[in-house]
């Protein structure tokens, strides 16, 4: 909001501060100020003078050369290509060496066209006063020769622009911003009050000769409170020009002096309101009616129905910046004879809007509901002044205000004289209530700077803070001292919006007690910054997997609904965003088949990330590790033959990782991931733990994707395997044994059935300590092998620390392994 200075003045004494001390001030206090803009700058030296002479310049047929007084000893001289220059005029003079802001322009003596000029006659745009300007400006009255024009013009003023937070709408007003700055200068705001008599308002449905005028509310939460003002015999005119330079100075736009008075109230309390052509909303929107048939007073028809409801699919409306707005059931509209004519707490329509004809207003002071007004004002795409103090919540108190204001400001301004009032008011009773404790200021605030030392807040601190901020305050007991000392603080309406529990209510105190009045402290013992162990694990994780030629991923945790089991959003920005991602899988495939399309060849990615489900307990979220590599590596290779890579390739890839991490894998036959070939799928385990899922990708799946063959992928369980990890005993280094190592052989006929996880494991268990490694080094299925068989053969390499195996030591061991593969599996020995 853009707060004026002097305005600020008229409400609080803020003499003692500079606009850049109150800027500071502001800010500490919570309102962030963006920028200050100091008019007073954009006219210096800039004075009143009178055009004596304007005669052709010589030499330049769109020149003049002017004689200009400004009360000095000679007349200047000044050339000048304004088309309304002429003798007689008074105009605001640049004098030499004054500099113009607004044009970057320093004013040196100079010749125009071999014309000797001594400063310039300025336009309202070289002033920084309109955006254009045809000529020079006009002064319509005369003035003493040689005063500063800044007074004239308005330009002795100061513009802050103060940012508030989404909570606090009682700062954008001008009485808002005066109620913080004399709470923390410990001043009194002077409220800018309306200096009338009340009007007595009637309820619901009012008759005043023979007008029977009538308000309806559909939705009383949508719409707590709506006051209209019957307002007759106003001169519609241009406003006052202190009006018009208050509302220019905060960013808007001077229409006629019944417009104005609404967004001067607007920007005094923070009530927006709206006022209506009463003859049109006698006509119900006067739409669609024959001229003939219309009349020109209130006093002349008889009803005058107002409503506030959601409106009807189909309606429409032509709204006052020009655009015909199909209406929804989103929007809360004003209706006049069940014909919409405004959109509630957001903008006016043209067919009831204040023009040069209007003579008697409708006068609207309403409250409606922050959600609604949001609602209504984001499906039409539409902001305003209006809209955003009504999305931030007004006061609930402030209608009655505001109201007596503007129709005083309209007697004033306009020549109106109020026939009615009807009032509709649902508003709540009572007033919001918060139990405070003095304990726990001090726990939240701690030590704070008082005088020249350091202390914890007194109750008679607390008390005068809270008090300066309008809030009612109740001593319940100190029977147990300081720490029993406690209030129950009532919340003035103004603050309803964002004043709900106790901790906001000590906030009130650090920002009016001044945060830079905190003691800084730090902790007594001091620690080195390091890293967790699962940190330590998760970067060790990162850097293996790279090693191994992955390259890292990050993706949206927000995927389109695919199935039971996730986690969906109530208000999705897209259908395709609707849910939380249950896997990583999904996202990594897609990745892969965007950067295939892209030209960048086959990804090799991987992700650590999380994901979301729901189950029988409820939602809940875990980290996952997925990948997908594949494909054939030697692509774009001058001595290119091709070589995707196969399935025992693909394992050794992920193998490769997991012996880096010194981790023991094993792989189980799976087939309930429909995305997975069934045949070339492995659950991955790890004492007796599932870790996650391994294999190629289903072909039906490749070609939706268009995936080339052999894309392989993983996806494990993140905690699973941090945990494998981190409970690994410290690896001790061993020797390397300097005796020679003896090689066994062992081939036999077994089931495919039969997973060569589970062979491994027995020929580990039966090896003991002398048998160091276990290899297959060779599959075959076909010729000369048993129907329903396949030929395994594995390498088992025996080797001590202490001494050369012999044959005794060697042969019982493998004897027994032999044994155990029969007893076990049933196998067939061939050798």
């Amino acid at each position: 909001m853009r707060v004026s200075y002097n305005w600020l003045q008229e409400l609080v004494d803020v003499s003692s501060l500079s606009p850049v001390a109150l800027a500071e001030r502001l800010t500490m206090a919570g309102f962030e100020v963006e920028g200050i803009e100091d008019r007073r700058t954009w006219a210096d030296g800039v004075v009143v003078g009178k055009i004596l002479t304007a005669e052709r310049h010589p030499d330049a047929d769109r020149l003049q050369v002017c004689t200009v007084e400004i009360g000095a000893a000679e007349p200047l001289q000044i050339v000048c290509g304004a088309p309304n220059a002429r003798a007689g005029l008074y105009v605001a003079v640049a004098t030499v060496g004054t500099y113009l802001p607004v044009v970057d322009l320093k004013l040196r003596p100079t010749k125009l066209r071999g014309v000797r000029s001594e400063g310039m006659i300025c336009s309202l745009a070289e002033l920084g006063l309109a955006k254009e300007s045809a000529g020079i400006h006009e002064f319509e009255t005369p003035h003493p020769l040689g005063v500063d024009v800044r007074p004239i013009l308005g330009l002795e003023e100061v513009i802050l622009d103060v940012t508030s937070t989404a909570n606090r709408a009682d700062a954008l007003s001008m009485v808002g911003i005066a109620r913080e700055v004399a709470a923390f200068l410990g001043q009194t705001v002077c409220l800018p009050l309306a200096k009338v008599t009340a009007i007595a308002p009637t309820a619901h449905e009012l008759t005043v000769n023979d007008l029977v005028v009538t308000v309806g509310i559909e939705d009383s939460r949508a719409c707590p409170a709506y006051m209209g003002t019957l307002i007759e015999g106003v001169a519609i005119a241009p406003s006052p020009e202190w009006l018009q330079r208050r509302l220019v100075a905060a960013g808007m736009r001077p229409i006629n002096n019944v417009v104005d008075v609404t967004n001067y109230v607007l920007l005094e309390w923070g009530q927006p309101l709206h006022a209506f052509d009463a003859q049109k909303l006698l006509r119900g929107s006067g739409d669609g009616m024959d001229p003939a048939d219309q009349v020109d007073r209130v006093g002349r028809l008889d009803q005058l129905d107002v409503g506030v409801r959601l409106a009807r699919a189909g309606e429409t409306l032509h709204t006052l910046d020009d655009q015909v707005r199909t209406l929804t059931g989103h929007n809360l509209v004003i209706t006049a004879a069940d014909r919409p004519v405004a959109i509630a707490g957001v903008m006016g329509g043209v067919a009831t809007e204040v023009s040069a004809t209007t003579v008697d207003i409708f006068l609207e002071a309403a409250l409606f509901d922050r959600v609604v007004v949001r609602r209504s004002a984001r499906s039409q795409g539409l902001r305003t002044e209006a809209s955003a103090r009504y999305e931030r919540g007004v006061n609930q108190a402030g209608l009655e205000v505001a109201s007596a204001k503007a129709v005083a400001l309209l007697g004033e301004l306009a020549g109106g004289v109020v026939r009615s009032q009807v009032v509709v008011d649902h508003r709540p009773t009572t007033r919001r209530q918060i139990e405070l404790r003095l304990e726990r200021v001090w726990q939240i605030l701690g030590e704070v700077a008082i005088g020249d030392g350091m202390g914890y807040l007194s109750e008679q601190e607390v008390e005068a803070t809270l008090a300066a901020l309008a809030f009612d305050l109740e001593r319940l007991g100190t029977a147990g001292g300081d720490l029993d000392i406690r209030w129950r603080v009532t919340v003035p309406p103004f603050r309803e919006g964002d004043i709900e529990r106790e901790i906001d209510l000590i906030e009130e105190i650090a920002r009016i007690y001044g945060y830079d009045r905190f003691c800084e402290t730090l902790p007594q013992r001091t620690e080195f910054g390091y890293l967790s162990l699962e940190q330590e694990v998760t970067r060790s994780l990162r850097a293996t997997l790279r090693g191994a030629g992955f390259t890292e991923t990050l993706q949206m945790s927000l995927c389109a609904p695919n199935g039971s089991g996730q986690v969906l959003l109530n208000n999705p920005l897209a259908v395709e965003y609707g849910a939380l991602r249950n896997n990583l899988l999904d996202g990594l495939i897609q990745a892969c088949a965007y950067n295939l399309n892209q030209g960048n060849g086959l990804l090799w990615g991987f992700e650590l990330g999380r994901v979301f489900g729901l189950d029988e307990g409820g939602s809940y979220e875990v980290d996952h590790l997925g990948g997908i590599f594949g494909g054939d590596r030697t692509l774009g290779s001058w001595q290119h033959q091709t070589q995707p890579l196969n399935w025992y390739e693909a394992k050794g890839v992920l193998e490769t990782v997991f012996t880096s991490l010194n981790l023991p894998v094993e792989y189980q036959p799976d087939q309930k991931d429909h995305r997975f070939h069934p045949g070339r799928t492995a659950s991955l385990w790890m004492a007796g733990e599932r870790l996650g899922t391994f294999g190629e990708l289903h072909p039906q799946l490749r070609a939706e994707q268009g995936l080339p063959d052999a894309i392989y992928a993983f996806e494990l369980e993140l905690d699973v395997l941090i945990e494998a990890i981190t409970s690994q005993e410290i690896v001790r280094f061993q020797p390397y044994s300097t005796y020679p190592r003896s090689d066994r052989d062992l081939a036999f006929f077994a089931s495919p059935k039969i997973a060569v996880a589970d062979i491994y494991r027995i020929i580990r268990r039966m090896g003991g300590v002398l048998l160091t490694t276990v290899e297959l080094i060779d599959e075959y299925r076909g010729e000369h092998v048993p129907e329903g068989m396949r030929s395994l053969a594995f390498r088992m390499v025996y080797q001590a620390g202490d001494r050369t195996l012999t044959d005794a030591d060697i042969q019982p061991i493998h004897q027994q392994i032999r044994e155990a593969l029969v007893e076990h599996f049933q196998v067939i020995l061939r050798s």
